[in-house]
Parts: structure tokens; C-alpha cells; sequence
């Protein structure tokens, strides 16, 4: 082996690049366990609306384990991401010694259910968090079964587009368990709109009603109480102490 220069030059080299390796290995381990760099603080690159400073002093201590190196971002992350108004959270390093945080808050644009504890967000998600009583009343309520959130969502804004045409406006829709819409308007009137059906959609059966709604319902002395459109060709009216009619 001594007379063949060029085994012996790889050999060298193969040495030097073990060699090599087990310094970085040493010097990672010394990295992580070196306590001379700690995480000195936690930026938030916008400012929180809802997340109170001390939900996060409760949640981040258990998460903030390690130094700049060793600290499980995806612990901090899922830590904060428990707190009722955090939808999704990032983290990252800053060196030397800052971890940076980015929230992005639930946006409530409705109340949830019952209306007391749960809302549903931009997206369409429901999520459980409290707002003082009377910001929670200016919300409009949805309700519907588990998981319909975004559909209920949606339905709620294409109604409120065709009512807006004749100047109403409804504070509450509700799909119940056999999947027919109810609508409240902002003047106490119910609508029951019924179920999806493919010859009578509920889309075209609210738009019927909205084209009418100016010479048959605006100008009643008094407003109905109850409007009924699951009739394939009509809807039918009743005004409180009277009977229905079509």
C-alpha cells in the first residue's frame, strides 16, 4: 500500500473528511447544549386585537424550552395556535437571541349555534371565543349542522345580495338538520325557504319573492310575519292575528 501514492491521498482524504465531520458533529451538540445562548425575547411582528398578553404568558413558558438552536419552533407554534383567537400562527429565528411570531386572528363575522359562545370566521370556520355582549349582538347568526359553516356562510351572503335589492336585510339564516334554510330579516320577518331542490333551487325560489316583494309585500299595512316559499309556483304570506294566503 506504501508504493501506491494515490490509495494512500484518498485514504488522507477520507481521513480528513471523518475528521471533519465529527467536528461539526461536536461542535452541533455544543450548539444545542450550550446554555450561553438563550432566547432573550418573543416579537410579535403586528399587534394582537384579541390575544390578551397574558393568554400568551400562559401558554409560551412550557413551549420556550432550549436555547436559540435547540427550541422546538413547532411547540411554540402549536402552543399559540391553542388560544381561542389565533387561526394560524408562524414562528421563526432572529439571531442572536429572538424568536419572531406572526397571529393571524380569527375575524368574527357571525355568530355561531346558539349564539353565545362559538362564531364563524371570514373563512367560514367556527371557532369558540367571546367578545363582549354587546359587540356579540351585532353579529348576525348562523346555525346549521357540523361542518356546514363555510356553506351556511356563503348562502348567508347571496341572500343578503338579492334581499339588498329592495332594501332588507337578513340577521340570521339557519340550515337545519334535514337541510332546509330559514332566513330572519332585520324587520322581524321569517322566511322559510326550504330545501335545495333541483327544479326549485333556493337561489331563484328568494329571487321570485325579492321581484315581487315591492307591489305585493312592501306596501301592506302591515308587514307579514311569516313568508313561506316552498311552493314550486308562488309563496305564501301570514300577517300576524290573520290566516295565509298565496
Amino acid at each position: 500500500m506504501w508504493h501506491k501514492p494515490q490509495l494512500l491521498t484518498a485514504l488522507a482524504d477520507l481521513l480528513m473528511l471523518v475528521a471533519a465531520a465529527a467536528l461539526l458533529a461536536a461542535g452541533a451538540v455544543w450548539l444545542v447544549r450550550v446554555p450561553s445562548l438563550p432566547v432573550k425575547q418573543v416579537v410579535f411582528v403586528a399587534p394582537l386585537e384579541h390575544v390578551r398578553r397574558g393568554e400568551i404568558e400562559q401558554v409560551l413558558p412550557s413551549a420556550l424550552r432550549g436555547n436559540f438552536f435547540s427550541l422546538d419552533l413547532e411547540s411554540v407554534r402549536l402552543a399559540l395556535e391553542q388560544l381561542p383567537w389565533v387561526r394560524r400562527a408562524q414562528v421563526r429565528r432572529v439571531w442572536p437571541a429572538t424568536v419572531e411570531v406572526a397571529v393571524e386572528e380569527h375575524k368574527a363575522v357571525a355568530r355561531w349555534g346558539e349564539g353565545y359562545a362559538e362564531m364563524v370566521n371570514s373563512h367560514g370556520e367556527v371557532f369558540a371565543a367571546l367578545l363582549p355582549e354587546s359587540e356579540m349582538r351585532a353579529l348576525p347568526l348562523l346555525s346549521g349542522p357540523p361542518g356546514t359553516g363555510r356553506e351556511v356562510l356563503e348562502r348567508f351572503a347571496a341572500f343578503n345580495e338579492a334581499l339588498a335589492g329592495v332594501g332588507e336585510r337578513a340577521v340570521q339564516l339557519s340550515l337545519s338538520p334535514r337541510l332546509a334554510w330559514q332566513l330572519k330579516l332585520e324587520n322581524g320577518m321569517r322566511v322559510e325557504i326550504g330545501r335545495e331542490h333541483p327544479k326549485s333551487p333556493v337561489g331563484p325560489r328568494l329571487e321570485r319573492f325579492v321581484a315581487v316583494y315591492p307591489s305585493m309585500v312592501a306596501g301592506l299595512p302591515v308587514l307579514p310575519t311569516v313568508v313561506d316559499l316552498r311552493y314550486p309556483n308562488g309563496f305564501a304570506m301570514k300577517v300576524a292575528g290573520e290566516g295565509k294566503g298565496k
